[in-house]
Formats: C-alpha cells, sequence, structure tokens
C-alpha cells in the first residue's frame, strides 16, 4: 500500500512540491497539528517556551487526531483551517510522539500526504521515533524524529539568524573604527 502511494505521488508529479518551498530564515508563527493532550505536544511547547536563548515563539493548536479512524479527517481539516491563515504563519507542523508501527500506519495515507504535498507553507513532521519514516515524513518539507527535534530545529533557524546579525553588527562596527 506505501509503494502505491509513493508511486501515485510521484506520477502526479507532487511528491516533492513542499520539499521545493523556501524555509523561512526565522520560523516564529507556527501552525502546530497535534492532539491537545498528546506528551509530545507538550514537550513540543515546553522546549520552545523554555529555550536557552530566549527567543519568542507564537503557535497556534489546530488539533486533530493523531490516531485511529478520524485521523485522516482531522488532519487534512486542520491543513484546511490553516490555509485560511496562510499569510500570518511560517510553518506548519505536524507533530506526535512515538508509538506503534501500527498507530503511526496512519500517517501512510494519500489524502493526509496529498495535502501536505500541495500547502503553500513548508510543513515539518515529527512523528514517531527515528527509524520511523511514513510516508507524510516523506513528502514533508523537512523530518524531524520527535516533537523535540522540532522545536530545536526551529530555535537553531533563530540561533543561526541571531549570530548571523551579530556577525554582521561586528563587522559594522569595524569598519566603523576603521
Amino acid at each position: 500500500k506505501r509503494a502505491e502511494i509513493l508511486t501515485r505521488l510521484t506520477n502526479e508529479g507532487v511528491l516533492n512540491m513542499n520539499k521545493e518551498l523556501t524555509f523561512p530564515v526565522t520560523p516564529q508563527k507556527i501552525a502546530v497539528i497535534s492532539s491537545e493532550t498528546a506528551a509530545g505536544y507538550g514537550d513540543f511547547i515546553n522546549q520552545l517556551e523554555n529555550n536557552p536563548c530566549g527567543f519568542k515563539f507564537y503557535y497556534k493548536l489546530f488539533p486533530a487526531f493523531m490516531q485511529g479512524e478520524h485521523t485522516e479527517k482531522s488532519i487534512v481539516e486542520a491543513l484546511e483551517r490553516i490555509y485560511q491563515y496562510e499569510d500570518f504563519f511560517d510553518v506548519v507542523v505536524i507533530i506526535r510522539g512515538g508509538g506503534s508501527k501500527s498507530d503511526l500506519s496512519y500517517f501512510d495515507n494519500y489524502w493526509i500526504a496529498y495535502h501536505i504535498t500541495q500547502f503553500p507553507l513548508p510543513v515539518i513532521t515529527g512523528i514517531g521515533h527515528q527509524q520511523d519514516d511514513t510516508i507524510s515524513d516523506i513528502v514533508a518539507h523537512t523530518k524531524l524524529k520527535t516533537p523535540t527535534a522540532v522545536a530545536d530545529f526551529l530555535i537553531s533557524k533563530l540561533s543561526d539568524f541571531d549570530a548571523y546579525l551579530n556577525e554582521m553588527q561586528d563587522s559594522a562596527i569595524d569598519c566603523i573604527n576603521e
């Protein structure tokens, strides 16, 4: 089934569409698709809010079922709700902590993957564990292993930009002092 879905997305020419989007330099406005009560969501928020650099992030949860028969419908609906605010958000994050292969198999879904490929903002996934690789991960702009890794990735993007600004400031001061 996975191979059929990947072949279909490839034949439709959409498999890598989300990967082709330009990633924002300072992704601070984050649309989050997760379950409100999921430990992974809590870990993600805790990591963002308590980052050592003190960077501020704006995030909004678009709750969805992350396993079970309603997963496809709720994730697609969450993406559709986010689309209404696409000019506000920088990125979309789909996060779910670990689970069994059968729990994570809900992310091996054509319609979820198709909507991710078509989404006008970069989608970052943090679904499962390091060894897990769902179709949703394959089509997303960026795949990371856990919700905490997603938060660390976003923090690192701001840290990199902060370092760049500090370097530019130092160069400007050196030019002025010469």
